[in-house]
C-alpha cells in the first residue's frame, strides 16, 4: 500500500485524482445525503425527479439513485464508481442505516465512508489485475491480503473523515466536490503511512 500511494501513484494527491469518476459519485451521493439530512428525504428526491421513491425501503432508494450518482458511461473508470455505490447499497443493513427519512449527520458520514472504501478499494483491485500491484504469489497469502484490505482502507478513510468532520456542517454544493476531493487525498496519505508503520512492524 505504501509503494502503491507513494511509488506508483505518485503520492496522495495523484492518487486521489486516479479516483476520477468516483471523485464525481462520491459528491454527488454527498449532495443527495446532506440535502436529506438539512430538508428531508422527500424534497430531496423531488429536487432529482425521484419523488416516486420516497418512503421506499432505504435500499430501493439508492437503487433508484444509482444512474443519478454513478451514470453509466462504459468506462473502467464509470465501472469502478458505479461498483461501489453497490456494494455500498448492500452495506447500509451491517451499518444499521435503513431510514432516509430519519437519516442522521453521522449516519450520512458512515455512508460516505462506505463508498469511499469500497471506491478505494474496488481502484486497488482493479490495479491488482493490471498488475499495478501484485499479491503473493501463496493462495493463502493473497486471500489473508484480501481480506485485510477493506479493513485497512476504512481505517484510512474514517481517519480522513475524522479530520475533517467539523467541515461536513456547513456544506455547500459549491464545496462539496472539493470536500470529496480532499477525503480521498487523506486518506490515501493516511494509508501510505500506515502502511509504512505496519511494514516495520513486520
Amino acid at each position: 500500500m505504501s509503494h502503491y500511494v507513494g511509488s506508483s501513484s505518485g503520492g496522495a494527491r495523484n492518487a486521489a485524482a486516479r479516483m476520477g469518476s468516483a471523485r464525481g459519485a462520491g459528491s454527488r451521493l454527498v449532495g443527495f445525503l446532506y440535502d436529506a439530512v438539512a430538508r428531508g428525504a422527500t424534497e430531496a428526491l423531488r429536487a432529482l425527479n425521484l419523488g416516486a421513491l420516497a418512503g421506499r425501503p432505504i435500499e430501493e432508494i439508492f437503487l433508484g439513485l444509482s444512474d443519478y450518482v454513478c451514470p453509466d458511461g462504459g468506462s473502467i473508470d464509470e465501472g469502478i464508481a458505479r461498483e461501489a455505490f453497490i456494494e455500498t447499497i448492500t452495506d447500509l443493513a451491517s451499518a444499521g442505516i435503513a431510514d432516509l427519512d430519519g437519516l442522521t449527520a453521522d449516519q450520512m458520514q458512515t455512508v460516505f465512508e462506505l463508498y469511499a472504501t469500497n471506491a478505494i478499494e474496488a481502484r486497488l483491485c482493479n490495479d491488482i489485475g493490471m498488475k499495478a500491484i501484485t499479491l503473493p504469489s501463496d493462495s493463502y497469502d493473497a486471500a489473508l491480503v484480501q481480506a485485510q484490505l477493506k479493513d485497512f482502507i476504512r481505517r484510512g478513510v474514517a481517519d480522513a473523515l475524522a479530520t475533517t468532520r467539523t467541515a461536513t456542517a456547513a456544506l455547500t454544493p459549491d464545496c462539496v466536490l472539493q470536500f470529496v476531493g480532499s477525503v480521498y487525498e487523506q486518506a490515501f496519505g493516511i494509508l501510505q503511512i500506515m502502511g509504512e508503520e505496519e511494514a516495520e512492524g513486520v
